[in-house]
This record gives structure tokens, sequence and C-alpha cells, in this order.
């Protein structure tokens, strides 16, 4: 396992989800429907992400995914 630092940036966390540093700063502005924002420090125009809040926004997030597939109420055609 790869160690991390205690401070992300948009880059680390771009290649640690595996997505774009746009899609980050989406993800930090709540554009990104289905998702809870991704908490963030701002220092001026720099977006800094604790690495013990991402893991617990993935987290989090998973679950509340979990949650909609699991769901009784949704029907196969809906999926």
């Amino acid at each position: 396992m790869q160690r991390h630092s205690p401070i992300l940036t948009v880059s680390d966390v771009a290649r640690d989800l595996r997505c774009s540093k746009a899609h980050v700063h989406n993800l930090i502005r709540g554009k990104v429907r289905g998702l809870r924002p991704l908490p963030a420090l701002r220092l001026g125009r720099r977006s800094l992400i604790r690495f013990d809040t991402l893991q617990e926004w993935i987290e989090l997030n998973e679950s509340e995914a979990g949650m909609i597939r699991s769901s009784p109420d949704i029907d196969a055609a809906d999926a």
C-alpha cells in the first residue's frame, strides 16, 4: 500500500480516483450529480484535501450508492 501525505493536492486526488483534475474540482464544488461535495481546504485559489477526509468521503458515497442499489422500491427496469 502506498503511503499518502496527510494533505493531498487536486492532482493527487485525481490520480487516486482515476479521474481528471477538472472532475475533482467539480466534486469539490458539489456539481457531480448523485455525490456529496468533497470537502476541501482553500488556500487562495488552491484546493487541498485531507487524506482522511477523502477516505471518509469515498466510504460515505459507497454506502449511499449501496443503499440506492439495494432498495426494494427500485424496479429492475429502472436500474
